[in-house]
């Protein structure tokens, strides 16, 4: 009976987490943030949704605002973490945070010589007053992240969200052998090199990898052209599982309800999706690939510092900063 019982609490506690909704944590994250900020803190922190520095978003070391890790006390930078943990996955939260960390790697690497590496200059920025019901969002970013979340009437959209690392491979020191995006780069030259040889002349778009990815830090996620690369449609099963399981490492990097969303926005694409592969085939050449699709684009590149330096995005051709979900929410209010 006492093992029918706990396994009967396990099960329940597994169901109750399973049904966390991620706008009711996300709003209950920014509203503790927030309650522990001293004023002169909380100036920094909070903006009005309206204001247009929601999309003023960087993954390189520029001058930023918002409130940073390094002018809080111990207790606010942990409800700081919390709340970026509210909006990824623990795959997402390790990742954003090993990235943050790396920064130290950096710096020690350049020994000075470059901008200013800081693990502490991670910057959190609140859109608006956190609700479950109401229309608010955040942005945490800072070198090589930024994590945008816009929340209206209880839905939820995490785009632009951006992952980088440099180094990609740690070399030598402490750290050496740490790759943070190490599936990004892996799963994607895995899918190239499950297909044939004509189909990978179709997919190879150009011999020369760009030197970073082609939106770069846009508000408005767009390419030029029509999609080009190969599509979906044109393969076998071990194929689209190939690309699938590259399509799952970036839909769960996100909390499971916006990583559902992901996932629903690839099964819709259906075939109507295009993989396109810039640069090198080798490990250690630098590479492109994006993966696009009329709702969302994927864009990778590693070419930097020697093809050791990756930049990795997910872009909402008409979602992000919750695009979509304002136009539904003021077509409906007005």
């Amino acid at each position: 009976m006492r093992l029918g019982l706990a396994v009967l609490a396990m099960s329940l506690l597994a169901g109750a987490y399973s049904r966390i909704h991620a706008v009711p944590t996300m709003s209950s994250a920014a509203k503790e943030f927030l309650n522990s900020l001293w004023p002169e803190q909380r100036e920094k922190a909070l903006f009005k949704m309206e204001e247009d520095e929601r999309f003023n978003w960087f993954y390189t070391p520029v001058p930023r605002k918002g409130l940073p890790l390094r002018e809080m006390s111990a207790g606010q930078r942990q409800l700081a973490l919390a709340l970026l943990s509210a909006g990824l996955s623990q795959q997402g939260f390790i990742k954003t945070t090993t990235i943050m960390s790396a920064d130290e790697v950096l710096a020690a690497l350049e020994g000075g010589s470059g901008p200013r590496r800081d693990a502490d200059g991670y910057f959190v920025s609140i859109f608006g007053q956190p609700t479950e019901t109401g229309t608010w969002g955040y942005r945490i970013d800072g070198h090589h992240v930024s994590q945008n979340f816009t929340i209206v009437n209880g839905k939820v959209i995490g785009a632009p969200s951006f992952f980088g690392v440099n180094p990609a491979l740690v070399e030598k020191g402490p750290r050496k052998g740490l790759r943070v995006l190490a599936r990004e780069e892996d799963l994607g030259r895995e899918f190239l090199q499950a297909l044939s040889g004509e189909q990978r002349k179709t997919a190879i778009v150009d011999a020369k990898a760009p030197g970073d990815i082609l939106t770069e830090h846009s508000r408005q996620a767009a390419l030029t052209g029509q999609a080009s690369g190969i599509q979906a449609s044109a393969l076998n099963a071990a194929q689209r599982q190939k690309l699938t399981n590259l399509l799952d490492e970036y839909a769960e990097n996100m909390a499971e309800e916006l990583a559902d969303l992901r996932k629903d926005q690839i099964r819709k694409a259906g075939s109507n999706l295009w993989f396109a592969w810039a640069g090198g085939i080798e490990k250690g050449e630098p590479h492109y690939y994006r993966i696009q699709t009329a709702a969302f684009l994927i864009e990778y590149d590693n070419t930097q510092n020697n093809a050791n330096h990756i930049h990795s995005v997910w872009r909402d051709f008409t979602g992000d900063f919750g695009r979509d979900l304002l136009k539904e929410h003021y077509q409906a209010n007005h």
